[in-house]
């Protein structure tokens, strides 16, 4: 866990001064009810916390919301939109409320929509691209997974910058997780070193809950919820047989906030396993021994365990990478069910496993 910021800057990039107002009524008085403007000076405190162990923290964020005079005049812009990596709750939620905003309050000429994530930016993958309009993305809200597609990978951004430039896309709105974010930083200072004056937006995307700054990205409280409905299922399973062991799977590559928020929410969790804290399956703290204290005690247990727990528990040499250079996760949920059903067995306790993985 990060203790201070001094290190990072806290200011966004801007193109240039701003000097074209803003095409939204909104107002600069307080108790008039009409929102306001956020002022420039307006400030979001990285913590309000102080103890003995960290500095005085004077690092702050600027503060979000629509500001008074903009860099473009918005009647002469084209604004692009991509959705990337994995599939989450709300994409085309986003999507629709983005076209929206930008034409109706913003009055932006016209927006494009990237097909299938960062690919759909080079041209020689040959993807079409799409006018959002409020019209076409009307009750996107009702569908799931992204209408404008995904995909995994990393694109060349000076490829990407080609696309942008011969659409004359002035805004790119990314709508993705940490490998995304990348991605558009990779592509802004590619447009940076051209002297081009193009604008990237990210949008933190990820059930995961791990962007660093983000109190909570969208996704994450659906997520939290089915897999709360997982773990009541595993009780119940474990309750109905003697020794019995649920032990569900839940997402999280290098995070656990899915499985200790489910955990919390669904209440019936005796153990649960995180990337964050590595553990051993032997010794006295070890989930083995941890097991059987709880079978003991009450004759059942819940184990919760994120895919990205346990990594360091497989051979080196089993490890692979998927397309977007990520390492790809081993299966700890089939591996842990394994290694307890034996070790049980071969003690001549044996335990009735039932496994979960809702992902």
């Amino acid at each position: 866990m990060l203790k201070h910021v001094g290190d990072l800057s806290m200011e966004v990039t801007v193109l240039g001064p701003c000097k074209n107002p803003s095409p939204l009524a909104l107002s600069v008085e307080d108790d008039d009810f009409i929102p306001n403007y956020a002022e420039d000076e307006a400030k979001v405190l990285y913590t309000s916390l102080h103890d003995r162990d960290v500095p005085d923290v004077t690092e702050a964020f600027e503060a979000a919301g629509p500001r008074r005079e903009i860099y473009f005049d918005p009647r002469k812009i084209r604004a692009g939109i991509v959705t990337c990596g994995g599939l989450c709750p709300g994409i085309n939620n986003v999507v629709s409320a983005i076209v929206n905003e930008l034409i109706n309050e913003y009055k932006v000429r016209s927006v494009v929509g990237f097909r299938y994530g960062f690919a759909g930016l080079v041209a020689s993958e040959g993807y079409e691209t799409w006018d959002l309009t409020p019209e076409s993305t009307r009750n996107w809200n009702l569908k799931g997974g992204s209408m404008l597609g995904s995909s995994r990978g990393p694109q060349d951004p000076e490829q990407m910058l080609d696309t942008l430039e011969q659409l004359n896309i002035n805004v790119l709105f990314t709508i993705g997780g940490d490998g995304t974010l990348r991605g558009a930083r990779a592509m802004f200072e590619a447009a940076q070193a051209r002297g081009s004056r193009i604008a990237m937006v990210g949008v933190p995307k990820t059930i995961d809950n791990d962007i660093p700054f983000i109190n909570r990205t969208f996704g994450f409280e659906t997520a939290v919820s089915k897999a709360a409905e997982a773990i009541v299922a595993a009780q119940i399973e474990a309750e109905g047989a003697p020794r019995g062991v649920g032990l569900v799977r839940l997402m999280g590559r290098n995070s656990g906030y899915i499985a200790a928020h489910a955990a919390l929410a669904a209440g019936y969790t005796d153990v649960v396993l995180v990337p964050e804290s590595p553990f051993q399956l032997e010794g006295s703290n070890g989930l083995y021994e941890v097991l059987e204290r709880r079978l003991q005690k009450q004759g059942h247990a819940v184990i919760v365990v994120a895919e990205g727990a346990g990594q360091d528990l497989f051979d080196e040499n089993d490890l692979q990478k998927d397309a977007s250079g990520n390492r790809k996760l081993m299966d700890i949920g089939r591996f842990l069910g394994d290694r307890l059903i034996g070790h049980n067995k071969s003690l001549g306790r044996p335990v009735n496993l039932k496994y979960i993985d809702p992902s």
